[in-house]
C-alpha cells in the first residue's frame, strides 16, 4: 500500500481530531515547537522523549497537509 493510498484512507474527521488535539498542543504557545525544530537542527535532540514529543507534534501536520496536497 503506497503513502498516498494510506493517507487518502484516513477519514478527515479523524485526521482534523488528531491535527486539533496533538498537533496544536500546547494551545497557546508555538515556542514548545519552536524550541524542539531548534534542538533538531542543532543537534541536541537527543533524548527519546524529545523525539517523541517533537513527532506528536508534527505528524498531524504533516498528514492533514498530505491529504491537502493529494485531493488536488
Amino acid at each position: 500500500q503506497s503513502v498516498r493510498e494510506f493517507v487518502m484512507g484516513l477519514p478527515c474527521n479523524i485526521n482534523f481530531l488528531f491535527y486539533l488535539t496533538l498537533g496544536l498542543v500546547p494551545f497557546f504557545s508555538i515556542s514548545h515547537i519552536w524550541k524542539k525544530l531548534k534542538m533538531l537542527y542543532s543537534g541536541t535532540l537527543i533524548r527519546l522523549i524529545d523525539w517523541f514529543d517533537l513527532l506528536m507534534h508534527i505528524v498531524p501536520r504533516i498528514l492533514l497537509l498530505m491529504k491537502k496536497l493529494f485531493s488536488l
